[in-house]
């Protein structure tokens, strides 16, 4: 009897067998349409031009943060709605780890201010992401199967982190101000783009693209994929999905935290509840996109920052409420989301 390889023939060739995804372009016209529906009612083209330029920037911000949610709920069916509380991590240790490089976001130079800013939001990504390790040990290993168990559960280590931020930071308002290279605007014609605007649009088309790509070109996101149709199987082949599992936990907290880096470098002050206040947003998304679809939370994130700058100018009393429209009337369309993992 000969002896079995380390990497079974058999297990490439049923991973290798896993159907592709299909393009589906109607979420994407579907945001076209929306934003052109909104150009006669907004009346004025600068100001459309400008509100969903901006739309653009908080849409991206959102995708960042709620990616990682999206992976834990549609990859390894845990509800985590802790999630926020990787958002607050993410800001609070940006403010920590930008002191030391104050001279950097400082000075005059764009160059150096947009080094920092990046040296900042990598090594706040890689504290969350210890930090959603140890989340995942302590309050989402104990709950694994049990979704009722889970909801209560991460809520509690939201509310407990959220008061460990306090005890080592303090009750006070947290600092983040932008450096100047990415202060103001720039200015076409009747249109103002806010600099740091543009930024978030760049860094979420990455996450995007980097996403898209591991998931659907890259063993790991076929490993990823094949454990979510037929988890028994991939571990029959000899692969440990339960560890492929973890670090999926632990990127999706590196997201969150880049995220809460960007929304705090946006917001520039903020308190402890940086995180919950977007949680409902992200929640939204995540319904909205699909539960484990990256290019449904990309699209929806888009969506739902559209509906809220355009509902904010025309009828700023209703902004709370667009968001629940916006939900609503997609899933009576599209039940399983905007982009389910079967269609992509």
């Amino acid at each position: 009897m000969s002896a079995t390889p380390a990497t079974p023939a058999p297990a490439v060739e049923a991973l290798a067998a896993l159907p592709g995804r299909k393009t589906d372009l109607i979420p994407a016209v579907v945001i076209v349409a929306f934003a052109l529906l909104a150009l006669p009612l907004v009346g004025s083209a600068s100001t459309w031009i400008t509100l969903t330029l901006a739309a653009l920037a908080m849409g991206m911000m959102l995708f960042i943060m709620a990616s990682g949610m999206t992976l834990v709920f549609g990859l390894m069916d845990v509800m985590n709605l802790g999630h926020a509380a990787f958002v607050a991590i993410g800001a609070y240790a940006a403010t920590s780890f930008a002191r030391p490089l104050s001279p950097w976001l400082d000075s005059g130079s764009a160059v150096e201010n947009v080094a920092a800013v990046g040296v900042v939001a990598l090594a706040a990504m890689l504290a969350t992401a210890v930090v959603g390790w140890v989340f995942e040990r302590l309050f989402i290993k104990p709950a694994q199967g049990n979704h009722l168990k889970q909801i209560l559960i991460t809520i509690g280590a939201m509310i407990i982190i959220e008061q460990l931020l306090l005890v080592l930071w303090g009750a006070n308002q947290m600092m983040l101000p932008l450096p100047t290279a990415l202060r103001g605007a720039l200015v076409f014609g009747d249109v103002a783009v806010e600099r740091y605007r543009l930024v978030s649009v760049g860094v979420g088309l990455l996450v995007f693209a980097g996403l898209s790509l591991m998931l659907a070109r890259t063993r790991i996101g076929l490993l990823i994929r094949a454990g979510v149709e037929n988890r028994e199987m991939v571990e029959a082949l000899g692969y440990r999905i339960r560890r492929l599992f973890v670090a999926v936990f632990v990127a999706s907290a590196g997201l969150a935290g880049l995220g809460g880096t960007m929304w705090g470098f946006y917001r520039e002050q903020f308190t402890v509840s940086i995180g919950a206040e977007v949680l409902v947003q992200i929640l939204i998304v995540v319904i909205i996109g699909g539960l484990g679809s990256v290019t449904g939370c990309f699209a929806a994130a888009i969506l739902i920052a559209l509906g809220t700058n355009y509902v904010s100018f025309l009828a700023p009393d209703f902004a709370l409420v667009s968001n629940i429209v916006v939900m609503m009337l997609v899933l009576l369309w599209r039940p399983r989301g905007l982009c389910p993992l079967a269609t992509q």
